[in-house]
């Protein structure tokens, strides 16, 4: 039975209170700053086939790849009333190791009704560096690799699995708050949704969420039907991976007609050496994120809303990672790129419709204790300017695109870490001239109470986020370590220790600028009078 728009959106509103709920509860419940103070976390839920019916306004880099994991969890399991999958693997549909997925079945009357899905990154799985975001060669050296497995069977929570993960942490304590606080959120959504089963019964309640994945559908190809038919081609480029100094491109081919899209990335750039390389499941995120950005925000996010985009991938690029290359940058920095590729093409199918390059970088810093030191693990993206858009300036110190999250409050920071911030300011300037400006960067220093290991995984430093319409290009970021005084310019992406006392200054990038800055005729003087 199709149903009217109205009671559509009525019942994607109850759904997504769901994963909603389940993120409020994870959030206020969990132990590391990173996702009580930053909300680092996302929440979905899925049918019984798992197909997307509705997600909680999260992190879009989680949110995008969620279907890909819950795929590989149902291959893998016949899932049973209680049980818990957890997984990180970025080749099974994770983004990168620190994003920590669970996925868990919901039952009616002993008939399964949906599933629910969250992702929450833990701000420390091992690896080389605390933060686990070092500047790495292969996976190994990123983190501990969790395959799918039962963190609670049949309501039975398993201790042992617990520990393990928590084991192979610098700060198993927190882990084990953050993963507890994690499973929590299931229970609780787990409860909603087998309450609306009961309200609905079991095969109306699918139904609906048949339905609304139509609507989805169907919205999406009126919006692409907007679209003047033709092809769209645009190339974006990273920084470096680290440990070259070349630039790397992402290619990207915009098809679009008759209501579809075909997204093709052939020309973008084999896999590198360093941590760039994309798990597939964040390149599809990441490309769902920009026609969701052109279709609307009255297009629900579901399964439906992706079926009118075709994407291709060629097989071993950079947006194509395989086992064993490293990924952690992938998930942070290259989505960001593709994002910006991609509203490049875009921009020559609907001028006057898309912004400007935003800063483009999620400028991840990881701090934590040096080898001997006090077991902590600090971990925070640094936002940065917008690009200006044909009605107005861009937002100046706020995250864009791919992250979604909040700052940590200085004080929560001082309260649970040896750091001092010493500095926190808008970056006056970064960003470009043009008719519409782009938003400023931001300027952050902290100093260290400890000695600490320190990684900054970053880019736009070479070059900044491109304007649009005559508009001017945003200033690049620019990152110091100072030490007695003197500052000394910083790789974009490297680890290092440093002493107490010492101090990291992050500059990140300002947005692009829309639009030629008009200039204003100058007056005519009037000529003096002449005195008698």
């Amino acid at each position: 039975m199709k149903r009217d728009a109205f009671t559509l959106e009525v019942f994607r509103n109850l759904v997504s209170s769901v994963a909603e709920e389940m993120g409020v509860a994870l959030h206020h419940t969990a132990f590391s700053p990173n996702i009580k103070e930053r909300k680092d976390h996302s929440c979905a839920v899925f049918d019984p086939e798992g197909r997307l019916v509705a997600q909680a306004e999260h992190i879009p880099v989680h949110l995008g790849a969620m279907p890909e994991t819950v795929r590989v969890v149902l291959e893998r399991f016949d899932l049973q009333p209680g049980d818990l999958v957890v997984l990180n693997d970025p080749f099974l549909g994770g983004t990168h190791l620190p994003d920590i997925s669970m996925v868990s079945p919901v039952f009616h009357d002993g008939d399964i009704v949906g599933l629910l899905a969250s992702r929450a990154h833990h701000s420390d799985v091992g690896g080389l560096a605390p933060g686990s975001l070092g500047l790495t060669r292969d996976i190994y050296q990123e983190g501990l690799v969790i395959p799918p497995v039962l963190l609670s069977k049949a309501g039975d929570y398993n201790r042992e699995v617990e520990e393990f993960i928590c084991s192979n942490s610098r700060t198993p304590r927190e882990r084990e708050g953050d993963l507890q606080a994690q499973a929590g959120a299931h229970a609780v959504g787990s409860r909603r949704l087998a309450d609306m089963a009961g309200k609905y019964g079991h095969g109306p309640l699918l139904a609906r969420f048949e339905d609304l994945m139509r609507y989805s559908e169907e919205l999406t190809r009126l919006a692409l039907a907007e679209i003047p038919t033709g092809n769209y081609s645009f190339t974006d480029y990273l920084d470096d991976d680290g440990f070259s100094e070349h630039m790397i491109p992402i290619r990207v081919s915009v098809t679009v007609s008759r209501g579809r899209a075909r997204v093709d990335f052939t020309g973008t750039s084999p896999g590198v050496v360093g941590p760039l390389n994309c798990p597939r499941a964040v390149t599809l995120s990441a490309t769902y994120y920009v026609f969701r950005c052109i279709t609307g925000e009255e297009v629900p996010a579901n399964d439906g809303a992706f079926r009118p985009v075709e994407i291709v991938i060629p097989e071993g690029c950079l947006l194509d990672a395989h086992r064993p290359q490293p990924v952690c940058g992938g998930n942070v920095e290259t989505s960001q790129r593709v994002v910006d590729a991609l509203l490049g093409a875009l921009s020559a199918a609907l001028p006057g419709k898309i912004p400007a390059a935003s800063y483009g970088t999620m400028s991840n810093l990881a701090i934590g204790s040096a080898p001997g030191g006090t077991a902590f693990s600090y971990y925070e993206t640094i936002a940065g300017g917008t690009g200006g858009h044909p009605l107005a300036r861009g937002s100046s110190g706020t995250h864009a695109h791919m992250t979604n999250t909040l700052n940590t409050p200085i004080e929560a920071l001082e309260y649970s870490y040896p750091l001092r911030v010493k500095r926190y300011q808008i970056r006056r300037g970064s960003g470009g001239s043009g008719e519409h400006r782009g938003g400023d960067g931001l300027e952050r220093e902290i100093e260290f109470l400890e000695n600490c290991r320190v990684t900054l995984l970053s880019d736009r430093r070479s070059s900044g986020p491109w304007g649009l319409a005559g508009g001017g290009a945003g200033k690049p970021g620019r990152d110091y370590l100072v030490v007695d005084g003197r500052a000394s310019r910083l790789p974009s992406k490297c680890t290092f220790d440093a002493g107490i006392g010492d101090i990291v200054r992050v500059n990140t990038p300002g947005g692009g600028g829309w639009g030629k800055k008009k200039v204003s005729p100058k007056t005519p003087r009037r000529p003096k009078a002449r005195g008698s």
